[in-house]
């Protein structure tokens, strides 16, 4: 059997035994559980081989890269190489709880005859997408005025008349209001019981100008992102009449501000071959993969050879090495640092601008840990 020490090994730029370097930058993905999972962080660890395994930036810098390999209006799946896996877990951790998004988080009732309570209709209305930007928004508080730069309102009111089939509504029938609320809001004391003769009634926001005007509303304007949500069905006769207002907030404080419906990664999948299979065995390895990472390579003269084809695709699943002996002819191993990372959008903003904004959240975060430490 060949030496497999060197198999698609990089350069070894500390000199590093190779059989150590293998250690150092692979997961070994055995028959019955993975091997070698542990990240060595210490500067010492290999010391006692003359290497320096200290990180340095200048070396960071050169190793780090990203490559996007599939970019769509809602998911996108790109590499990050040369960095930590706590690095990649922070930025998925940041993407689904901390990057702000716009969801509807008040809901004024003025009419609902339907079956549905109005305690769920409100959490079905907070679920859905809006598209809108939350970078044109202010934050807004319990202390804070609603207006027309943190609040969005949307009015429904949909009636299925009597002897009529049964009425479906969608999301699409949510209105944006650029002007803010319509509904009057309820008079809190005796003395303002009655508005004054000419002044315009109050409303539950306070908008002075009208977000349509907004360039970036102008050619744009605020709708779901989705217009065939199922809100609620109403039978004959039955109404809803409503005001949602959205405000900016994060995941962390509820899901519905979370602005991705998943953002997971992978280490990038390495199959080696350690020796030539051919022939019968090809056949058979290349039956055992349900992921068709395998191929054959015909040789000519009726022989053949198993190729990796799609390294990429291979899911772990061990069906290659499962059976005896075949561990010594496949090799499994992940790149311990080098991550499929993928993230797909729930519709507020595109995959690559959350990216881009989970960035500068950690980016902020690091500088305001420097700051406390200096």
């Amino acid at each position: 059997m060949p030496k497999v020490s060197a198999l698609n090994m990089p350069d070894v730029p500390m000199g590093l035994p190779s059989h150590m370097e293998l250690q150092r930058t692979r997961v070994s993905c055995d028959k019955d559980a993975p091997t070698h999972t542990e990240n060595v962080q210490a500067s010492g660890a290999y010391a006692s081989v003359g290497v320096d395994n200290s990180l340095r930036l200048d070396q960071f810098r050169k190793n780090f890269r990203v490559t996007v390999v599939r970019l769509t209006e809602d998911d996108m799946e790109f590499d990050m190489i040369g960095i930590d896996p706590s690095i990649a877990n922070a930025f998925r951790r940041i993407l689904i709880s901390e990057v702000p998004t716009m969801a509807i988080e008040k809901v004024f009732i003025a009419n609902s005859t339907t079956l549905v309570q109005d305690e769920v209709l409100a959490h079905r209305l907070g679920l859905i997408p809006i598209k809108a930007d939350p970078r044109l928004f202010e934050w807004k508080d319990d202390n804070k005025v609603s207006n027309e730069k943190n609040t969005i309102v949307f009015k429904l009111h949909a009636k299925c008349q009597r002897g009529g089939p049964r009425l479906t509504v969608k999301s699409d029938q949510l209105k944006w209001l650029p002007n803010g609320s319509e509904f009057i809001d309820e008079p809190t004391t005796a003395t303002d019981s009655t508005p004054a003769t000419g002044s315009t009634p109050k409303t539950f926001t306070n908008f002075d100008h009208s977000q349509a005007s907004l360039p970036e509303f102008a050619n744009n304007p605020i709708v779901p992102k989705h217009p065939d949500i199922i809100i609620s069905k109403l039978g004959p006769g039955q109404e809803i009449e409503l005001e949602a207002h959205a405000v900016k907030g994060i995941g962390k404080t509820h899901a519905k501000w979370s602005p991705v419906s998943t953002a997971w990664y992978r280490m990038l999948p390495e199959v080696v071959l350690l020796q030539d299979i051919k022939d019968e065995l090809a056949e058979e390895l290349v039956k055992k993969c349900p992921a068709k990472v395998f191929d054959i390579e015909d040789l000519g003269k009726g022989k053949m050879k198993a190729t990796v084809a799609r390294p990429r695709s291979c899911t772990l699943c061990r069906e290659c090495i499962r059976e005896e002996n075949w561990e010594e002819r496949v090799s499994l191993r992940r790149v311990k640092d080098h991550f499929i990372f993928t993230i797909e959008s729930a519709g507020q903003l595109p995959p690559q601008e959350l990216f881009t904004e989970a960035v500068k959240i950690l980016e902020k975060k690091c500088k305001g840990l420097l700051d406390e430490l200096s």
